[in-house]
């Protein structure tokens, strides 16, 4: 069984690793199920979503009926204003067949204007507050991609104490300098105040290249288990912080099974080989591929 730990001053107990259900967008619901019981075999009692994955909030709705309580439940909205966040939540709510979301993130807010708008009046924020207010949701997030949004993470918690933030977490993204203080000034504040730490990207391998891909995933996935055992203990032996699960489910088990063992943080030079032998990439550069 997998860990698990305070997620944040919520209360909740989650799992070290929380399942990235992006997985799902494209699945019948046949599969989809399948996937959803591995999770109870390995004690994952977190999941995440998002408005914009697809079918994947779908796929989860028939699981709400039975399986509610033994879920954290998470998902997003890409909207800005008022109203299309507002719509958002209740639109999730049906699709997830539930009466309350646990946590519900501003999803991917790094542009500039994008976060002038969701934050200020009649912003996205506003409507989840309001969200909250009603009972339609218990926390909320802030998720984001690309190299500046550990310092942006660190603008919104300046603005609003918002429960939990996400964001790229891995060797490679790790070993670019101003990322990774980014990352640590990042982690500083949540500890001081109680914000749970999503990570992402923890198995990247890099961006598709040569015309490959994408297929499950808008990134190619490492798939050598032992590259994966050593990507998802990278994650987890840091204290507090916890592994969002790769969009491409076919690895969702090697990555279950590496989080089941202890995790002690592997050797540098193992993980700069592994770089070497799978050409791994940083997946967001800055100023050259910041952008999905």
């Amino acid at each position: 069984m997998i860990d698990k730990i305070p997620f944040g001053k919520t209360g909740h107990q989650s799992s070290r690793v929380i399942f990235g259900a992006a997985a799902l967008g494209g699945m019948k619901q046949e599969k989809a199920d399948k996937v959803l019981e591995t999770l109870l075999e390995y004690g994952i009692n977190h999941i995440d979503t998002a408005a914009s994955y697809g079918d994947s909030e779908l796929r989860i709705g028939p699981w709400m009926r039975e399986h509610r309580k033994n879920f954290f439940l998470a998902t997003k909205t890409g909207d800005r204003t008022y109203e299309g966040a507002r719509e958002s939540v209740h639109r999730s709510l049906e699709r997830l067949r539930v009466d309350q979301i646990d946590l519900i993130q501003m999803h991917n807010l790094v542009e500039e204007a994008e976060w002038q708008t969701a934050m200020g009046p009649k912003g996205a924020l506003e409507a989840l507050v309001e969200a909250r207010a009603k009972g339609l949701v218990r926390f909320i997030g802030v998720t984001g991609h690309g190299t500046p949004i550990p310092s942006m993470h660190r603008r919104s918690l300046e603005r609003f104490a918002f429960d939990s933030v996400l964001f790229p977490y891995n060797f490679t993204m790790m070993s670019i300098p101003t990322y990774g203080a980014d990352v640590e000034a990042l982690l500083k504040l949540c500890g001081e105040r109680g914000v749970a730490t999503q990570t992402i990207k923890s198995v990247a391998r890099r961006r598709w290249q040569n015309g490959d891909g994408p297929k499950f995933s808008w990134y190619e996935p490492l798939r050598d288990r032992d590259a994966i055992r050593r990507a998802v203990h990278f994650v987890l032996s840091r204290p507090g912080l916890f592994l969002n699960s790769s969009s491409d489910a076919t690895i969702l088990r090697d990555t279950l099974e590496a989080a089941s063992q202890v995790a002690s943080a592997p050797a540098a030079s193992d993980m700069e080989a592994d770089i070497a032998r799978f050409a791994m990439q940083p997946l967001f550069i800055p100023g050259v591929s910041d952008k999905i």
